[in-house]
């Protein structure tokens, strides 16, 4: 048996029991389109966490889950439209056979830019087909993503239409730069305003990543895994001490700080 067979037999079995469990299951019955959002985001976001440990095995547990609620999603919206299973993957498989002419067409790609610029110019093309107004727009671009995973989006889209930083060091004095508008708004007590420029900030930090080839999300997912380690060794410590934080100064926090910094590396934990 090819493997191409039995894939698609799991793949008939699985949906099957999602269908069953769609109709038998009084949990399943009582789903509505609006509460799979979350749960898809919730799926996708312990796959990304399992790759970026290297838990290979939990990855294709959760890649299940997700699949589950591709599936599951895909069934209830087809309760209520004609985009049932069947069509949604009949236009995705058509779509990216129009999106990569250089394989089922005459094009041709050498690199992976021109991978990337293909794919964005059929993306376009699509676009003013159904919005000639709005093609060139980024609107559209990353409406439902986390903010930080749109600002990185925001900027890719922006290089590929000529607008960006040359390289890191510019991002880095752009963020200077939103960094003493956020110190002026402070010294005026606007609060509005304080907000805007530390927005403005944070979309040029979340940029900077790209420059030197890395994203923006799994940066500071290391960062939060990071900081989560310190602030464990700092407890650690304060507790074998006899210490309270919360009643200890700033900077005998930070002399606490330093020394769990200083502990992790001599361990190499960070």
């Amino acid at each position: 048996m090819s493997e191409d067979n039995t894939a698609a037999q799991a793949f008939s079995k699985l949906l099957e029991v999602i269908t069953e469990l769609r109709v038998r299951d009084p949990w399943d019955r009582a789903q509505k389109l609006a509460d799979t959002p979350h749960r898809l985001i919730e799926e996708a976001y312990e796959v990304a966490e399992a790759i970026a440990r290297g838990n290979l095995s939990e990855a294709a547990e959760e890649l299940g889950d997700v699949m589950i609620q591709c599936l599951f999603t895909s069934l209830i919206l087809g309760e209520h439209s004609k985009s049932n299973i069947a069509t949604i993957m009949r236009n995705s498989a058509e779509k990216l056979i129009r999106r990569n002419p250089h394989v089922y067409g005459d094009e041709r790609a050498e690199s992976i830019e021109q991978v990337q610029e293909i794919w964005e110019r059929m993306k376009l093309r699509e676009r003013a087909s159904k919005n000639p107004d709005g093609a060139k727009s980024l609107a559209h671009v990353g409406r439902g993503l986390p903010s930080m995973m749109r600002a990185e989006k925001l900027g890719e889209k922006a290089r590929r239409a000529g607008m960006d930083w040359a390289n890191i060091r510019e991002v880095i004095a752009q963020a200077r730069e939103e960094l003493d508008e956020v110190e002026q708004a402070l010294d005026r007590g606007d609060i509005a305003h304080i907000a805007e420029e530390i927005g403005d900030l944070m979309l040029a930090i979340a940029n900077a990543p790209r420059f030197i080839g890395m994203d923006a999300e799994q940066t500071l997912r290391a960062a939060c895994d990071k900081f989560v380690v310190r602030f464990d060794e700092v407890a650690r410590i304060a507790a074998a001490r006899g210490l309270d934080p919360k009643a200890m100064t700033p900077a005998e926090i930070d002399a606490l700080w330093n020394e769990a910094k200083a502990a992790l590396r001599a361990t190499g934990r960070t």
